[in-house]
């Protein structure tokens, strides 16, 4: 059995004024930028970085609705998955051109965690807010349209989610991930490249749950200590599976068997997503969150929101940027 290596690196923290919940960092190589949202923010940032220590301040655009994910566009801009819709915007603050609405009813889902794979289609999941049935779904905009790939309450009773987490791809593009986060649980797809369909679903990962009645701070006896639940994830250059453990204070760092090989020591509780990036894709950052947390949690974890880097030993993918019809 292999036993998993416990990390506890030395984090830098790039931003002053923390999130309420952020998400979906993505490095711009052209730009060498970190991109990321907050959610209930309703904005994105963006700020110039070398090394671990960012260049200037953190420029803010202010949205009219929650950004659940962003994506760079190939020749400028951003594709963003906003509450009613998909959008893109050529410009930084520009305006924003509707590609496709919101499938779903937007006052019980939003979209969630998304990005492009390596053919330039968008994909975004939903999360369903009142977190009482698993009819969050994952979707996909290629030039033919925005379709529903899996989930959803058509199949929820197979591959729907509460909240639609952790996509990623394997190096070769073969392998997709998703997460169910309320699951505690990360799956595997084969994926035809071509169109895009899944298929072939099955258990790459399975987290502890949650204790019931678990929460920050409390000592339970006979109670094992809560590792978190899947959040955002990344995929590295050995085709290895990085998990954000979101109330865990970690990263997981999975083989492309689902192995567990290490565990990362985050330097807040709630990290929420990671991207890989620097002139050699070896700087890790992690979006975090401070929403709803106790107060003693953040007097404890002040910089809980903010965005922090860390030096990793093995390179990450560059991003996939969306191809534009």
């Amino acid at each position: 059995m292999h036993t998993a290596t416990l990390l506890t690196p030395s984090w830098t923290v790039l931003t002053i004024e923390p999130d309420g919940l952020g998400e979906s960092p993505f490095w711009h190589p052209q730009e060498q930028r970190l991109y990321w949202v907050d959610i209930p923010g309703r904005r994105i940032a963006r700020v110039a970085v070398q090394g671990l220590q960012a260049q200037g301040p953190v420029e803010y655009w202010p949205l009219a609705q929650e950004p659940g994910c962003i994506a760079p566009v190939q020749g400028g801009g951003l594709i963003m998955a906003l509450r009613d819709g998909i959008y893109v915007a050529r410009d930084w603050q520009g305006y924003l051109q509707s590609l496709a609405p919101a499938p779903y009813d937007t006052a019980r889902l939003r979209f969630n965690d998304g990005k492009c794979d390596a053919q330039g289609r968008f994909w975004a999941g939903s999360l369903y807010e009142p977190k009482d049935q698993a009819l969050g779904a994952l979707y996909m905009l290629d030039g033919q349209g925005l379709h529903a790939m899996m989930g959803g309450e058509k199949d929820g009773a197979n591959h729907g989610v509460v909240t639609a987490n952790g996509l990623a791809w394997s190096p070769d593009g073969r392998t997709a991930y998703w997460a169910d986060t309320a699951a505690h649980q990360v799956r595997a797809f084969d994926v035809d490249s071509t169109t895009g369909q899944l298929s072939a679903g099955r258990v790459f990962h399975t987290m502890t749950p949650k204790p019931a009645g678990w929460v920050w701070g409390s000592e339970m006896p006979n109670t094992p200590e809560y590792g978190g639940r899947p959040d955002g994830a990344a995929v590295d250059s050995d085709g290895c599976y990085w998990s954000a453990q979101y109330e865990g204070q970690r990263l997981l760092r999975l083989s492309p068997k689902g192995e567990l090989l290490a565990e990362l020591v985050t330097p807040v509780h709630c990290p929420t997503m990671l991207c890989f990036g620097g002139v050699d894709l070896k700087t890790l950052f992690i979006t975090t969150s401070r929403q709803g947390r106790s107060a003693q949690e953040l007097a404890q974890y002040p910089g809980a929101g903010c965005v922090f880097a860390t030096q990793v030993e093995v390179a990450g993918l560059p991003v996939n940027e969306f191809v534009a019809v």
